[in-house]
């Protein structure tokens, strides 16, 4: 990979056959990779020194997988993607209102993870990269958007998005009033075709709706009824 640092990719999962075979296919690929069977002592490595993405099992020992995505949630927005062998759409959801970026249900191709990984990570290194750049500001009502910091403020107040979250919602304030289809949506969010369920926007718009109101915000997504979302402004 042609990057100038190696990312460093924690697998927190206690099937020792499952973290090995994605630890093998993530340093192939160039990636540093560190494996926990359990939390409690991923959470202690984080602490010490943050990696640049999390792969979580949900099941697990102890604190289980929406526990420690609760937990990271609460002081980082790293990426988190979640991996499963609950495929119910009721624990998508979850994993999602919780904060996860990404969702894949067991068993899963080590193929098309490594495939999303790739892609989180050009998409986040393409925003950054801008940030040498001239400094693109764009205001909406009362909110400004700092689009290289990948910042949103509200009255001098950052307002703590996920990394999933500001994709969709800077990506509607940049086309403002413009309506886009829950599919074209997850195209743009995810950067890939989506396998998921197209109800994943819909939780993607409900927590940035709940977060809005939260700090009394005049930004409001509208849905377009039979058709998708708008953000208007």
């Amino acid at each position: 990979m042609a990057e100038d640092r190696k990312k460093t990719i924690f697998i927190v999962d206690d099937d020792e056959k499952v973290r090995e075979i994605i630890e093998r296919y993530l340093q192939a690929e160039g990636y540093q990779v560190r494996t926990f069977d359990r939390a409690e002592p991923a959470v202690e490595a984080w602490q010490q020194s943050e990696p640049d993405m999390f792969i979580i099992d949900i099941m697990m020992p102890g604190i289980d997988g929406y526990e420690l995505c609760r937990k990271i949630r609460a002081e980082s927005m790293v990426p988190i993607i979640m991996v499963s062998a609950k495929d119910e759409e009721v624990d998508k959801i979850v994993g999602f209102e919780l904060g996860s970026d990404d969702y894949l249900s067991k068993p899963f191709s080590p193929r098309e993870l490594v495939a999303r990984v790739k892609t989180m990570f050009r998409r986040l290194d393409a925003l950054q990269a801008g940030s040498a750049a001239k400094q693109q500001i764009l205001r909406i009502e009362d909110l400004t958007f700092y689009l290289e910091e990948r910042r949103v403020v509200k009255e001098e107040e950052e307002i703590p998005f996920t990394t999933k979250e500001y994709d969709l919602l800077s990506f509607l304030a940049m086309n403002r009033n413009k309506a886009f289809t829950r599919e074209q949506l997850l195209n743009q969010v995810w950067g890939y075709e989506y396998l998921g369920d197209e109800r994943a926007i819909d939780d993607l718009v409900k927590r940035l709706r709940k977060k809005l109101r939260a700090v009394d915000s005049a930004v409001e997504i509208k849905t377009v009824w039979g058709y998708g979302y708008k953000l208007e402004g």
